[in-house]
């Protein structure tokens, strides 16, 4: 725990103006961001007497042993560099917003040729239009298969789309009247997207000129005694009204607004959003976060609003954004929103009238989930803090470790060894450090070896970020130079790939564990242990999981511990121990399948992915890729003369040898079979050959 005095900047440091601010732990990592109108007025109030702070932000000092800031121009651009550090840095103090699940949307794909009615999630697209978001996937198809009656737009993937163009086959929808089949050419691809606009124009509100029209139609049709077209138009305009019914109008004066309500106590604040679009609730979410820091109703209300719109601009954002109490101050708040949608945003408080009473409606879904997310955590909460507890008494740790690294060692009858890494914090999985090694310091089956490797391999890297950041002074033990014994691209999760390392980020391998788990018994054990002793390092423990019995294994001990199978933390251990195993299984199964999935393209130097498919494509297979001249192989993009000279040469070593042909019978011989027989010396025995003749010797 350090003292705040220690790292205090003194008085006539700070300056008094807007800036952004990070409080940095002994690791270097960023474990708190804010901004101020003053800096200097509000650091001061970090750096008071420890007993008149809020204990979370007695705690997040205490953490911190370093604090920086950036001077900005105004409030606007010190709001704007918050939110970016935030995203970038993601520290622990800071308020957070998690949502429980990835909203769907209903999202039309306007960048395409013909524009595809789907379901969406994850990060928007430039050039789809989004409505939304729901908080069923299934809402959003009962809306669309109502919808298709009258605009028969698009559904089917691509793969389904020209699998119909070849054969000239529509799929079903085609059939049944619910889809315009571009595919087969029964629309233009003008027709097809004027439909796709019509869609978007009936989803953004303007429902009552499409109704009008077709009533109109129905009106014309009927009068001219075609009943029959009558009665599709009747269905297609009970269609429409059942659609619209499914969100009923809450504003009558069709306002574009998003509400958001707060919902909060001592340590926890939840926050639901209702996105009304023409007046109707086009879509609801909401998230529950921790309150790690002292923090205002008006405070959560500015963190929602940046974790909302952070990423949005245009009509994203809405022309009016209620809320249940205002950021203080409001000003740049505002201007941050009018910048994001490029027009005027209202930022207010609702008081009276339809609106107020459709915020009450929200505050409600907000206090509901607040308890129900009370209701399962408190069980979950109690369970992991005894099971840390459990493990700490078990192994005679002297405080519940918070992180724990868990090592499996995973191949396929000593081929393609790998190990993974993964790691629990505060008895939760923490995906995004994640880690894998391939084994490379010798070939072979042996998963103690492959232990001692793994181990050293990770906390050498500890050691010298360690070394890097000024912690660690003593002289470093033998670095990875490259010599099979190093991490490669592959030690790290694909999501970490091309993170930059630089302070503050998160980095692979910075933050020690306070207990490692290696999957396996007493020999893995003290391979773990015997790595770490050779480094110096003796502050972290060690145990093992023997998966027949689940004993649990220390290097000093001869015997194993047997925890209780009623024990939480035994049972947080095998979730540590199974979850390893899975990372490690994956990893070893996708390498195999790689290789299994080699071929001769693969072994050509500077040739990627793109210009392989490219190559396939063009000649249709590598047969006859083989079989092309250089010159024909320079016809395709992004081949030049020396690519092509290399692919030549590559695909003629890796040619099979041509089969061996029997002068006599015109037979192929094929690999393997004997060279002669009884009957003729020096001649094949045909394919087709007896048995009594295969057996005969002379």
């Amino acid at each position: 725990m350090a003292d705040p005095s220690s790292y205090r900047p003194k008085p006539g440091q700070i300056p008094d103006s807007p800036g952004v601010y990070r409080f940095r732990d002994e690791h270097r990592r960023v474990i708190y961001v804010g901004k101020a109108k003053s800096l200097r007025q509000r650091l001061a109030n970090y750096f008071q007497d420890l007993a008149g702070l809020h204990p979370r932000t007695r705690s997040m000092v205490t953490t911190a042993a370093s604090v920086e800031w950036t001077v900005v121009s105004t409030e606007v651009e010190a709001l704007q560099l918050e939110y970016s550090w935030i995203k970038e840095y993601d520290p622990r103090f800071n308020v957070k917003y998690r949502d429980d699940k990835s909203y769907p949307y209903l999202a039309v794909t306007m960048n395409e040729e013909f524009p595809r009615v789907q379901v969406m999630r994850g990060h928007k697209k430039k050039g789809v239009r989004y409505f939304g978001p729901y908080a069923h996937a299934w809402a959003i198809r009962d809306t669309v298969d109502l919808l298709l009656r009258v605009f028969p737009v698009r559904t089917c993937s691509a793969g389904v789309f020209k699998n119909a163009a070849r054969t000239g086959r529509p799929c079903l929808l085609g059939y049944i009247g619910k889809c315009a089949a571009p595919c087969v050419g029964r629309v233009s691809a003008e027709d097809h997207r004027e439909l796709a606009d019509e869609f978007c124009d009936f989803m953004t509100g303007r429902t009552g000129t499409y109704l009008r029209r077709l009533e109109k139609q129905m009106t014309e049709a009927a009068e001219e005694m075609e009943y029959e077209r009558a009665a599709r138009l009747r269905d297609d305009i009970g269609a429409l009204k059942k659609a619209m019914e499914k969100n009923a109008v809450v504003l009558a004066d069709a306002t574009d607004a998003d509400l958001i309500a707060v919902a909060e106590d001592e340590l926890e604040a939840a926050v639901q959003i209702f996105h009304v679009r023409g007046g109707r609730v086009r879509g609801q979410r909401g998230w529950v976060t921790d309150k790690v820091e002292e923090i205002t109703t008006g405070a959560l209300v500015e963190h929602a609003l940046q974790q909302l719109y952070g990423e949005e601009t245009g009509d994203a954002v809405p022309k009016e954004v209620l809320v249940p109490a205002l950021p203080d101050p409001v000003e740049p708040v505002q201007e941050w929103l009018t910048g994001r949608r490029g027009s005027g945003v209202s930022l207010r408080i609702p008081q009276r009238g339809d609106k107020r009473a459709l915020m009450e409606t929200v505050e409600r879904n907000a206090q509901q989930a607040l308890v129900l997310h009370k209701t399962k955590r408190a069980s979950d909460l109690t369970t992991r803090s005894r099971a840390l507890e459990e493990i700490a008494d078990a192994l005679d740790l002297d405080s519940a470790p918070l992180r724990i690294e868990c090592y499996d060692i995973s191949h396929l009858q000593g081929d393609d060894v790998v190990a993974s890494m993964v790691v629990f914090e505060d008895g939760l999985a923490r995906k995004s450090e994640y880690r894998r090694f391939q084994i490379k310091g010798f070939e072979g089956q042996d998963d103690v070896r492959s232990m001692h490797e793994v181990i050293t391999r990770r906390f050498r890297r500890y050691l010298a970020e360690k070394e890097r950041t000024g912690e660690w002074t003593d002289e470093e033990p033998d670095g990875e130079t490259g010599d099979g014994t190093g991490p490669d691209l592959d030690d790290r999760d694909p999501r970490d790939r091309g993170l930059k390392d630089e302070d503050g980020r998160p980095r692979r391998f910075a933050y020690p564990p306070q207990l490692v788990v290696v999957d396996g018994g007493k020999p893995q054990v003290a391979a773990a242990r015997r790595a770490l002793d050779e480094l110096g390092i003796d502050d972290i423990a060690v145990c093992g999981l023997a998966k027949r019995l689940e004993e649990v294994w220390l290097p000093q001990d001869d015997d194993p511990v047997v925890l209780p199978r009623s024990s939480e933390g035994l049972y947080l251990l095998q979730r540590v121990r199974d979850e390893a195993h899975r990372f490690a299984i994956t990893y070893q199964r996708s390498k195999r399948a790689k290789r299994f999935r080699a071929g001769p393209l693969d072994d050509v130097p500077g040739l990627g992915e793109t210009r392989k498919q490219a190559l396939i494509k063009h000649f249709g297979s590598v047969k006859k890729l083989r079989a092309a001249t250089i010159d024909q192989i320079r016809e395709v993009p992004g081949i030049g003369r020396k690519t092509a000279e290399t692919i030549a040469v590559a695909l003629a070593r890796a040619a099979p040898p041509a089969p061996a042909v029997n002068t006599a019978t015109g037979e192929i011989i094929e690999e393997g079979e004997p060279d002669t027989t009884a009957g003729s010396p020096g001649e094949p025995v045909p394919a087709g050959a007896p048995e009594e003749r295969r057996g005969q010797e002379s």
